[in-house]
């Protein structure tokens, strides 16, 4: 099955809550509303002719100046039939919700986390949505078109801070290489100053 023949029949099987396929470079596109998401990734990924068995992407985009604002982009690959499938959701930044798909796909988890952390994009049912690149309490979203490159000034909450923390030894890190020898042993990264 081609993702073209692969767009066709999501048509035929959800119907208007999935659009026309375009097509960009020969890459094929898929724009899917956001409550048929879930049903569309576990029938392409169920489907013995679909095949679409590894999700190797989340990500999100923020258009600031479009309504809805987000998408969610989720780029699949079928092993099967050796094609790439593109999904788009569009979510609005009022509702800044999609549902996880990390019930189709565990591999989801990390993926929507980091759209969360960088954009805000909540995903409902998601086992663990919480930051995984900024401290808990981080009031932005880096990734938004707002954000400043340089940055916004916000404290770090003394509670994130481990008052136990060392500072990182400097030259090569906390590990350093021995010098090379014909054993695993001797060529395993020691701690400085270990024999």
């Amino acid at each position: 099955m081609t993702p073209l023949e692969a767009a066709s029949v999501l048509r035929e099987r959800f119907g208007e809550a999935v659009s026309q396929p375009s097509e960009f470079r020969e890459e094929l596109t898929v724009r899917v509303e956001r409550d048929a998401i879930v049903s569309v990734c576990r029938f392409l990924r169920d489907d013995p002719v679909a095949s679409f068995d590894v999700l190797s992407d989340v990500s999100g985009v923020d258009y600031q100046d479009e309504e809805p604002r987000f998408e969610v982009v989720y780029h699949l690959y079928s092993y099967k039939n050796a094609c790439w499938l593109r999904l788009k959701v569009r979510v609005p930044e009022d509702d800044c919700i999609c549902p996880t798909v990390t019930s189709v796909w565990p591999g989801a988890d990390w993926h929507e986390r980091e759209a969360f952390d960088m954009y805000g994009i909540a995903f409902r049912g998601h086992p663990n949505l919480r930051r995984i690149l900024m401290w808990d309490r981080y009031p932005y979203y880096p990734l938004r078109k707002e954000f400043p490159l340089a940055g916004k000034d916000a404290p770090l909450p003394d509670e994130d801070i481990d008052a136990q923390a060392k500072p990182s030894p400097m030259a090569g890190g906390p590990f350093v290489s021995a010098p090379g020898g014909p054993t695993t042993i001797e060529r395993e990264p020691r701690g400085k100053g270990e024999n």
